[in-house]
């Protein structure tokens, strides 16, 4: 849990050097987005197993299907993260190797539209 939330504030740092209004921002928030939800699902789940149950108690079917749909919700919240690394180079290489995901995605009218 303390790795998740140090994980998220540098995370959102890098969010920020991102241009807003462009692709890679918007999957960049995406991405923080699900791991925020996915972070307090978890500990949520972890108090739900842990309040009043005894060691010997078993596991209730809400208990498995909200660790069922964390488990999804992360594994394509890691898809949209290697988006960013390995498509979009965010953070991770030159700015010329960044610049599909940096091109805005409404752009003003010009004179040819």
């Amino acid at each position: 849990m303390i790795g998740a939330l140090a994980a998220a504030l540098v995370g959102f740092l890098d969010l920020f050097a991102i241009p807003p209004g462009t692709r890679a921002f918007r999957v960049g928030l995406v991405h923080m987005t699900l791991n925020l939800l996915v972070t307090a699902a978890y500990a949520a789940n972890f108090q739900w197993r842990h309040a009043g149950h005894g060691s010997d108690a078993g596991v209730g079917g809400g208990m498995l299907a909200l660790s069922a749909v964390s488990l999804v919700a992360l594994g394509f919240s890691g898809y949209l993260g290697g988006k960013l690394a390995y498509r979009y180079g965010v953070r991770v290489a030159a700015e010329t190797t960044q610049a599909e995901g940096f091109v805005p995605t409404h752009r003003p009218p010009g004179p040819t539209d």
